[in-house]
């Protein structure tokens, strides 16, 4: 590999934690690399403060109120082609904040870790040809995600990597990387300083129940109440960045000592490594953290979009479980916490998707491939006219 010191533009959007999470990922490897000059946007909030806001609210919103609607939106255009009217609009969205950055910073090449087509359509509108690449952060395929433009697309499984070889990119184009994950979860973990550390009793068996990084997992209190009646098990709550979900559950549980409560927990790979199952909402980020800690997973009431795309998938493949109903949910637990069979079974199916060390496959493919490419590429100008 060369000197040549590459600026890499890496685009986000803060809909969840997951996607500013694989950025930082990346970041990290780049640094590692050698790579200092990284520049990471979240670029929807940058383009559009005000409707970047309105539409965040409501996508959370949506996860109490009408999530069919959102099921709706995302179903709808799963498989819209980038020619039509209603693709060109969405996929320009952020098209001048973006073409401003790119004239400021002047960068080798572009990364996007979230389904946003800009790059191409800038590359359409005014011949200026950077090298993009695109890592998908879901088990399933929406075709916000693809444009035959984008030079790689990197992807969690095999499975991924035909959908998208369907839509028409070639083989050659798709890298099976998984989801990049921050070095932490690649690290061996001393479990007998995270039972000090957090207060976990290591006699029971443990149960981790993650609210989102939004706390917006639905009927937590009951279902606290309901995993604690199995004997010898304990809980543990993540709340994300819900503040007041965590005064609640604080007030609720405050004399149950087999309940441990926190709000957003930088080091969640901690807490995955001394449970025994994980209750969640299907993201695709949460899932590929659970893969690379072999930690079986139990998906409640996911809803309809992405996430329920990708809780049917690792179903389908054995590595996980749905419920809809809360009794369903305690007896999918109880069973977890039991029957040792059930549980190998899949761990067994994880240890096939699980896939290591994401970031850093990610990085150093996009290094190579930046290699060949022209070193003396020069961006054609940006003119207000585009």
């Amino acid at each position: 590999m060369s000197d040549k010191k590459w600026k890499v533009l890496i685009l986000y959007a803060s809909y969840g934690d997951g996607h500013i999470q694989v950025s930082k990922a990346l970041h990290e490897s780049f640094r590692r690399h050698g790579v200092d000059d990284v520049l990471m946007v979240d670029l929807f909030a940058e383009a559009h403060p005000a409707i970047n806001a309105m539409t965040r609210y409501l996508y959370l919103k949506s996860y109490k109120v009408l999530p069919q609607v959102y099921g709706w939106l995302y179903y709808g255009t799963k498989k819209m082609p980038t020619d039509t009217l209603m693709g060109k609009w969405i996929y320009s969205f952020g098209f001048g904040k973006l073409k401003e950055i790119i004239m400021q910073e002047r960068p080798d090449l572009v990364i996007n870790t979230f389904p946003m087509l800009v790059m191409p359509e800038l590359r359409k509108k005014t011949g200026v040809v950077i090298p993009a690449y695109t890592v998908l952060t879901d088990f399933e395929l929406h075709y916000r995600w693809i444009d035959p433009l984008i030079d790689k697309f990197y992807v969690a499984t095999e499975d991924l990597k035909e959908q998208v070889a369907c839509v028409g990119i070639p083989a050659q184009k798709i890298n099976v990387s998984g989801i990049p994950l921050k070095e932490s979860f690649q690290q061996p973990i001393r479990t007998e300083e995270v039972f000090e550390k957090y207060g976990i009793d290591c006699g029971k068996k443990t149960v981790l129940i993650m609210a989102g990084s939004y706390g917006v997992l639905q009927g937590l209190k009951a279902l606290c109440e309901s995993v604690t009646e199995i004997p010898d098990t304990q809980v543990l709550i993540v709340c994300g960045k819900n503040k007041l979900l965590l005064h609640e559950m604080k007030h609720a549980f405050s004399m149950q000592r087999e309940i441990k409560i926190f709000g957003y927990v930088d080091e969640i790979h901690e807490l995955m490594s001394v449970s025994h199952c994980m209750i969640t909402k299907p993201g695709g980020i949460t899932i590929s953290e659970a893969l690379i800690t072999e930690l079986p997973l139990l998906f409640y009431r996911p809803v309809p979009g992405q996430e329920r795309d990708n809780a049917n998938f690792l179903t389908s493949k054995g590595a996980a479980m749905i419920a809809y109903k809360p009794e369903m949910l305690t007896e999918q637990i109880r069973q977890m916490l039991t029957n040792n069979k059930l549980r190998d079974s899949i761990k067994q199916a994880m240890q096939k998707l699980r896939k290591t060390n994401s970031a850093e496959t990610v990085v150093l493919d996009i290094l190579n491939d930046m290699e060949w490419k022209s070193p003396n590429r020069t961006l054609l100008p940006l003119t207000k006219g585009g």
